[in-house]
């Protein structure tokens, strides 16, 4: 068998055994998305709705300075500082997820000088270690699938810290998930808290909607906590959903692009077999017109 002719068989083995591969990742990246997605969902609500609460007892007791929590202000000694969390993923091969992050760490860093920075994910890790750029505290406790009481306590780090006036913010930068077709890097800010968008500007009030019992102020004061510690969950969520959803997209068009160099493959290949097997019957033929001679 002619040199190229070899030469074009393994390529197309090698093509074929990558195609398999991409196309069990994506099949995995599928399952995981699909049970992500749930989880999500399920908690989306529940964060939705305990904010849309806290929005309406932090209405009430606007007017009493004294009743108001301190991680809906920020401190009264600003240090100018911020603390920065940065949700990446662990694993590559998922796209242009890492990259969409980095881009919107990136505009971070141009609007805040002072920055504490903190990073999840290995990825993001090695990013900055490669720039330089120092990381105060690397999380390596999340895996692909956080539990709520390994959020809470870093949320509880960043509670106390901000009430102690170390931080003047708290900012969290993730992938929202939106919908399939729509995934977008944002900077939350966890602390201090701001109501959701969308909520509390209607004409209708909070007071003709609810009746607390016991008074808003104690509420507010234990049900604040919750949220921040709901909406820091809800972003690992919405960042891993996202992760699945880049990756079986990332995945999807690799064995698209494999199955489409394997028919090209295909086709080189057989046309340098035909024009092989030509050349050995011209000449065999022409060895026989010799021997006629």
């Amino acid at each position: 068998m002619p040199a190229n002719v070899r030469e074009i068989k393994g390529r197309m083995k090698a093509v074929g055994n990558i195609e398999r591969i991409t196309k069990t990742m994506q099949m995995i990246a599928t399952a995981r998305f699909q049970a992500m997605q749930r989880r999500a969902v399920a908690a989306q609500a529940y964060t939705r709705k305990i904010a849309e609460v806290v929005s309406e007892l932090a209405d009430s007791v606007k007017g009493d300075q004294g009743a108001a929590s301190p991680l809906l202000q920020k401190p009264e000694n600003a240090t100018g500082k911020v603390a920065l969390l940065v949700l990446t993923s662990n694993r590559g091969l998922c796209g242009g997820y890492n990259a969409n992050i980095i881009r919107a760490v990136n505009g971070f860093f141009k609007e805040h000088e002072d920055v504490h920075l903190e990073v999840s994910g290995k990825k993001g890790n090695a990013y900055f270690k490669f720039i330089g750029k120092q990381v105060d505290v690397y999380h390596d406790e999340f895996d692909d699938s956080p539990t709520y009481e390994e959020v809470e306590a870093v949320a509880n780090t960043y509670m106390n810290d901000f009430v102690a006036g170390k931080y003047d913010a708290v900012y969290v930068i993730y992938t929202a998930f939106i919908s399939m077709a729509k995934q977008e890097a944002q900077a939350l800010q966890l602390l201090p808290m701001q109501p959701p968008e969308g909520e509390g500007s209607g004409e209708v009030k909070g007071e003709a909607m609810y009746d607390f019992s016991p008074e808003p102020e104690e509420l507010l004061a234990e049900l604040l906590p919750v949220t921040v510690k709901t909406r820091l969950y809800q972003c690992f969520n919405e960042s891993l959903v996202s992760e699945q959803l880049s990756r079986m997209v990332a995945m999807k068009a690799a064995t698209d692009s494999a199955g489409k160099m394997k028919k090209s493959l295909g086709r080189q290949y057989n046309r340098a077999r035909q024009s092989a097997i030509t050349t050995e019957l011209s000449e065999i033929i022409g060895g026989a017109a010799a021997l006629d001679q």
